[in-house]
């Protein structure tokens, strides 16, 4: 997740959709990978979380 916030950018892996492409897809499907986040909104906090320590190691 972090590489791949890396390349496009945090308003990217927050769309579900980024999780049908590569590297992801080599995973399993978005729906499993949501599924081993515990679901759709602890997923998104994952997300919100990785923002948090990137920009709290930045400053």
């Amino acid at each position: 997740m972090l590489d791949k916030y890396a390349d496009v950018g945090i308003e990217h892996i927050e769309n579900l959709g980024v999780l049908s492409v590569d590297p992801f897809s080599e995973i399993g499907t978005p729906i499993e990978i949501v599924k081993l986040f515990g679901g759709k909104e602890k997923y998104l906090a994952a997300v919100k979380q990785l923002e948090t320590e990137i920009y709290s190691m930045a400053a």
